[in-house]
């Protein structure tokens, strides 16, 4: 039987950041995914980093302030994965007073101290290029700036991070069983059984099912799980609806907001929607999106855009369910803040993780291993604040990422910009290994042999979903016979 400080269940966002922050204090860890890590809701997020303007409306002060001091945390920590993004508002005067957006920008400006970011401004959009792709009513607008990011790539770059420091990562593999007496008794799919002297669930919409399933005290009953609003959230995306690089948030009549951001390169990605699933309903391990929430989509981001966006336009969507803290009201206004919940008043300690968004999971990491610590009696400091995510060293370029790209470029010389430049982004500083190994056969355009081993011998990949929808995004880019093309080399190579 190993023997294992900590074992963190599930392998998103906030599983692999634990696992890294808990590996880096010095404390031997095991993460358990029993899908791809990054599968479910982690992959299906609308990819910002952001504060979280509209929180200001329902009076979240502390976590807007929260979300917007770990934009600048983390757009230093992964350069190459999380980047400035600026984003048009315009301004609709039957649904909010110009003074009361200028009044809440002002604040989302001021929350936080800024450094890498702009603060917002006004703008006419008659006649501007960030009018253009807009229906002539909209005149004028606001300008402010957040944080965009690849977030399937974001829990890689944790997970390698957390293997770095010691951690075991396992994917494909759940945990079947976990027994809590004065420590943990854990069975792994497949029978390998560990013993933990504390367990991390983070297991997002599963978080509770899994207490109740999988879970029990050494009396031999489930443990207690608190109740969590499941909430499906879905997104479309189009072909490029504008040109150039600024994101748009549009105010909705029925109060909720829709984001239309540049996606790819040759997209638009248009999201998002909240539709809440029945409360005893387990969590779909595929979520899909349906026909209503393309209509609503389509319709809502036609009220602003000049060229209608209408179904048949749409070439890919995709869906994720949200675990939010049940607060109430409807599920456009729920918290998107977390709660952790650690005791070891039942035996060995448990740290239940319950709710949370992209942009605050390091500070969600940080609190929880602290927490961790002072149940195990062992005190350890926090490391994370100031520290590089894998591929995130830039160098002399610091956060400039086309500087970097650039470099890489005249380094490479001999092989595409095109595909140097998604290197670049996907990788970071480690994009030279990649390119230095020979490429070997391409397998579909822009993707050689080199890459997808390097994928599966470091990055956990198993599959051609893993790479095409993950750990990249070039399944948007490549013909159906192009990506059937990677699903046969993994059925032939991996």
């Amino acid at each position: 039987m190993d023997d294992f400080d900590v074992v963190v269940v599930g392998g998103g966002i906030n599983g692999t950041g634990l696992a890294r922050d808990l590996a880096g204090r010095g404390w031997r860890v095991l993460l358990a995914e029993r899908d791809d890590l990054a599968a479910h809701t982690s992959s299906a997020s609308t990819k910002l980093v952001h504060g979280g303007l509209r929180y200001l409306e329902t009076h979240e002060f502390p976590l807007v302030r929260k979300a917007l001091q770990e934009r600048e945390v983390l757009l230093r920590a992964a350069p190459h994965l999380i980047r400035p993004l600026r984003f048009v508002l315009p301004h609709a005067p039957h649904l909010r007073p110009a003074w009361l957006v200028r009044a809440g920008l002002f604040l989302y400006d001021h929350l936080a101290r800024r450094e890498l970011l702009p603060g917002s401004h006004g703008v006419r959009l008659a006649g501007s290029v960030y009018g253009a792709p807009l229906r002539p009513e909209f005149t004028r607008g606001f300008v402010y700036a957040d944080g965009w990011a690849d977030d399937a790539r974001l829990v890689v770059a944790n997970a390698l991070d957390a293997r770095a420091r010691g951690a075991e990562v396992l994917t494909r593999c759940a945990v079947t069983r976990a027994v809590r007496g004065a420590d943990w008794r854990i069975t792994l799919q497949g029978g390998r059984t560990l013993r933990s002297r504390a367990l991390v669930n983070a297991a997002g919409p599963w978080a509770e099912r899994f207490l109740r399933e999988h879970a029990q005290g050494a009396d031999g009953r489930p443990l207690p799980a608190r109740g969590l609003r499941l909430v499906k959230g879905s997104h479309i995306v189009v072909a490029q609806r504008f040109a150039h690089d600024h994101a748009y948030l549009f105010q909705n009549p029925d109060g909720r907001i829709l984001f239309a951001i540049p996606y790819e390169g040759r997209f638009t990605l248009i999201g998002t929607t909240d539709v809440e699933l029945p409360a005893h309903q387990a969590p779909p391990s595929r979520a899909a999106i349906d026909a209503a929430e393309v209509d609503y989509l389509c319709e809502q981001a036609s009220r602003y855009l000049a060229a209608p966006v209408r179904p048949a336009d749409v070439l890919w969507t995709y869906a994720g369910v949200r675990p939010l803290l049940d607060g109430g009201g409807p599920a456009s206004s729920a918290t998107r803040d977390y709660l952790l919940e650690a005791d070891a008043a039942g035996g060995a300690p448990l740290l239940n993780v319950w709710g949370g968004k992209l942009t605050t999971y390091r500070k969600l990491a940080e609190d929880g291993a602290t927490q961790l610590g002072a149940l195990l009696g062992e005190p350890r400091r926090p490391w994370t604040r100031g520290a590089t995510l894998p591929g995130g060293d830039l160098g002399e370029h610091g956060v400039d990422l086309a500087a970097f790209t650039a470099g890489l470029q005249a380094r490479h010389a001999d092989r595409a910009p095109a595909l140097v430049a998604r290197l670049a982004r996907a990788y970071g500083d480690r994009a030279d290994g990649v390119l230095a190994a020979p490429p070997g056969r391409e397998v579909a355009p822009g993707l050689f042999e080199a890459e997808l081993r390097h994928l599966v011998a470091q990055e956990w990949a198993r599959s051609a979903d893993d790479v095409l929808w993950r750990r990249g995004k070039l399944g948007l880019h490549l013909a159906p016979a192009e990506r059937e093309a990677v699903h046969d080399w993994f059925a032939r190579e991996a």
